[in-house]
């Protein structure tokens, strides 16, 4: 479970950086490597949102809020 744990905190540090350069800059980083909406960015932008949840739902050790 820590490994899954890690890998969403990464995903969610991607997902708000992503997020600041879009309000900051207007710049997508994510289909800047991927391009617009290609099976690849839709990809990333799924896992972000899952590890958001995920992090939302079981927030300390796995244990459920």
């Amino acid at each position: 479970m820590k490994i899954i744990k890690t890998i969403a905190y990464i995903l969610l540090i991607v997902g708000a950086l992503n997020w600041g350069l879009v309000g900051l800059l207007k710049t997508d980083l994510v289909q800047l490597l991927f391009g617009s909406m290609t099976f690849l960015s839709r990809l990333v932008y799924s896992l972000v949102g899952l590890s958001g949840l995920y992090l939302v739902l079981f927030p300390m050790g796995g244990k459920k809020m």
